[in-house]
């Protein structure tokens, strides 16, 4: 008796690329809801805003291409572009700001090569690096967070600083701790000085660290999920931890605590949810471990001794261009075969 068989191969699989953008956006929940905690409902306006961009310029990009929209718009993967961006965006940033950066990831950094799975970049850090390099003074404009503002700005302050750009007021906005802390230390500062500051309270200054562990959070729960490889977060966190302490304890008086680099910043951001991107990062399971602690060393070494005062964006851009490298001199040994 004959069976009747599809062709090869018989397993469905599970996953998806909607589904696992899907769960990517699920799990930024946890460290979104922190932000807007600390920071205001002017971050929601930041991704409604890239969110619109992204949708946009995607649709127009597709359909100069001939291709069909709704299998790619609703993949979600601009979706979480858009997102990621948005995020690491000051929450009264202004419109033009983040629909230009919005724009540029989409375009250039993604449907210029091909669309998704041919992009060697990821699109959110070159949104992201392109509005640093180019705009820095309206990027450091972050408003003060809920531990050190005596309150926020309601949504009709915020309207008006998103959309009218009315002339910001010194005393609900500052630059990251990060920034405030590089910028100290250059004008000789010592730490204790700087730590004696509202802006450096808890860990990794006031309100980060919160940030921080929601995002954690949901890295955490991603890697349960089995949607991104531990392998990157950890050679990042590890290799961060390992330098970082190493230089407090050889001059604590010029090296900020470790904790302060773990939780400070788009560290937990970075770690789970940008360095993982399954099209820009190494894909073999060696190649991931040096791809993650690489780009933990530049993290640190940017952080520290570059030009800006974070580094996770130009970290993660660098090392996109090592991952086919990475890939190449870390395959694995076909099976049967000796490494």
């Amino acid at each position: 008796m004959r069976f009747a068989t599809a062709p090869a191969p018989h397993v469905v699989p599970q996953a998806s690329v909607r589904l696992m953008m899907l769960t990517v956006l699920v799990a930024l929940v946890p460290g979104l809801v922190a932000q807007v905690w600390q920071f205001g409902p002017g971050v929601l306006i930041q991704c409604a805003l890239a969110l619109a961009a992204a949708e946009a310029a995607e649709a127009a990009v597709l359909r100069w291409r001939g291709k069909p929209l709704a299998p790619f718009l609703l993949d979600g993967s601009g979706a979480l572009t858009a997102v990621l961006l948005a995020v690491s965006l000051p929450p009264i940033a202004p419109w033009w700001l983040t629909v230009f950066g919005t724009l540029f990831a989409i375009v250039i950094g993604k449907q210029l090569y091909g669309g998704l799975g041919h992009n060697p970049f990821n699109p959110a850090m070159v949104g992201y690096a392109v509005l640093l390099i180019s705009f820095p003074l309206p990027m450091t404009a972050w408003l003060l967070p809920a531990g050190v503002a005596p309150d926020q700005p309601d949504l009709t302050e915020l309207w008006a600083l998103i959309f009218q750009r009315i002339s910001v007021v010194d005393g609900i906005t500052m630059a990251t701790p990060l920034d405030t802390m590089k910028t100290q230390l250059g004008m000789g500062a010592g730490l204790d000085q700087i730590r004696n500051s509202p802006l450096f309270g808890g860990v990794a200054g006031t309100g980060w660290q919160w940030v921080n562990f929601g995002y954690l959070l949901g890295g955490l729960w991603l890697l349960r999920q089995g949607v991104i490889a531990w392998q990157i977060p950890a050679g990042f966190l590890g290799i961060l931890f390992l330098v970082s302490m190493a230089c407090f304890l050889a001059d604590p008086t010029a090296y900020p605590t470790p904790l302060h680099h773990l939780f400070g910043g788009a560290t937990m951001l970075g770690a789970f949810f940008i360095a993982t991107d399954p099209v820009t990062a190494s894909t073999t399971p060696k190649g991931r471990w040096i791809y993650g602690a690489l780009i933990g060393l530049m993290v640190f070494v940017i952080r520290s001794w570059g030009g800006y005062p974070d580094g996770v964006a130009f970290a993660v851009l660098l090392l996109n261009l090592a991952a086919p490298t990475l890939d190449h001199f870390t395959r694995p040994a076909p099976y049967g075969r000796k490494p």
